[in-house]
């Protein structure tokens, strides 16, 4: 006589908590246990079809599976791209680069989630699910990526040799002990109660609370920190501005930063090296930094050396990785409220290798777009260098001026 009350006792505590594999062994076990009958009162109790227990008695006699592995090979429904050998290409179609306003493509102007991508097959006549979509992308080699910055443009043959040609003449101004600065334009920042990235300590459920929007203060604004770091000294200068970022206020920086820095670490000097990138206020083209820079030589009598960094490769000046990344780091998760907060911050800023840095607001009005002729520029004392004159040149004072 078959113990029905026994069997469903074992598959309550045991058998029903196994895989689909394990089930099935479980109720082939029982079937045989059982004999006469068997098949029908275990199939009643673990809700199996009579013909899963069969394969469950034929897995019995043809010995154990490989490790993990719940089905014989081919085993299971067939898998959603075996029934439907166009979904794979129409998915392949939809999450290559789209044309966005393409009316005869039929995902428009959406990200590609699986449940849209799902959507999208299935009014194309490829019924799927979105998790069945996730699984095919992760077949296919697709992952969800973000945006990596490492395309510089074009590059320049003699980039490497422009680099070398920098170091060289920087390397000889440190060695007669003259000044050599680093300098560019930190990006501008809202001035007000803004969120600014990262994140610092806080007592726990008391987050800095800031605007939900960053619309521009119209009293406040923006400030543009024009910086000057001192490769040899470790020091930095930053004028904060509350205009343009021109070239006149680039130059107005660094004349502040001999002012207030420079001629108490090197003075007597002579010259002044300058390392920049290739664009901006301090670009190569820019006639205005060129004007500026011959004004700022008159009236130090000093010659100014001035090195551009090739097209592209504004990270490899020293400011961005010296200076500028420890600035970020000082005020990161801190609303900027107020012009004065911007200044103490940077002039906060410290480093384990000693970095200092000085800041001050720069509250003069500086125009846009003055242009310098081509009569002006040809009285400029200013010569090119015979490596890439259009990235090396020296200008020199056009007369002989006190210091």
């Amino acid at each position: 006589m078959i113990d029905a009350d026994a069997i469903r006792r074992r598959w309550d505590a045991f058998g029903s908590n196994l895989d689909e594999r394990g089930r099935r062994l479980f109720a082939a076990i029982e079937t045989r246990t059982a004999g006469r009958g068997g098949l029908a009162v275990v199939s009643k109790i673990t809700g199996l079809a009579r013909s899963t227990i069969n394969r469950g008695e034929d897995d019995l006699d043809a010995g154990p599976l490989s490790k993990r592995t719940v089905r014989r090979s081919g085993g299971g429904r067939r898998a959603v791209r075996d029934n439907d050998p166009g979904l794979i290409p129409a998915l392949k179609d939809l999450v290559e680069p789209a044309t966005l306003g393409d009316p005869m493509r039929p995902l428009l102007w959406v990200s590609k989630s699986p449940d849209k991508l799902a959507a999208a097959l299935t009014e194309m006549g490829h019924p799927v699910s979105a998790d069945t979509v996730d699984k095919e992308l992760v077949g296919l080699g697709y992952t969800r990526q973000f945006n990596r910055k490492t395309n510089e443009g074009s590059k320049n043959p003699d980039r490497n040799a422009q680099f070398e040609y920098i170091n060289a003449r920087v390397a000889e101004a440190q060695r007669q002990h003259q000044p050599v600065i680093s300098v560019d334009t930190k990006k501008k920042e809202l001035v007000g109660n803004y969120k600014n990235g990262g994140s610092d300590y806080r007592p726990k459920g008391d987050p800095c609370r800031v605007n939900a929007h960053d619309f521009e203060d119209k009293k406040l604004g923006k400030v543009a920190p024009y910086g000057v770091y001192d490769v040899t000294a470790n020091n930095g200068f930053v004028s904060v501005g509350i205009t343009s970022d021109t070239a006149e206020f680039a130059v107005q920086s660094i004349r502040c930063w001999r002012q207030r820095m420079g001629l108490m670490r090197y003075p007597g000097s002579q010259e002044l090296t300058v390392t920049a990138d290739c664009g901006g206020s301090n670009g190569a083209r820019v006639r205005l930094w060129k004007r500026e820079l011959q004004n700022f030589a008159d009236e130090t009598g000093i010659a100014i050396h001035v090195h551009h960094y090739p097209p592209g490769t504004s990270k490899w000046n020293k400011i961005e990785h010296r200076l500028f990344c420890h600035i970020t780091q000082t005020w990161r998760a801190r609303p900027l409220t107020s012009r004065i907060a911007v200044v103490e911050s940077i002039a906060a800023t410290t480093t384990k290798t000693g970095l200092k840095v000085e800041s001050a607001l720069d509250t003069r009005h500086y125009q846009k777009g003055i242009k310098i002729s081509k009569a002006e520029m040809k009285s400029l004392n200013i010569t090119g260098h015979a490596f890439h004159p259009e990235w090396n040149y020296t200008i020199r004072p056009r007369q002989s001026t006190e210091t």
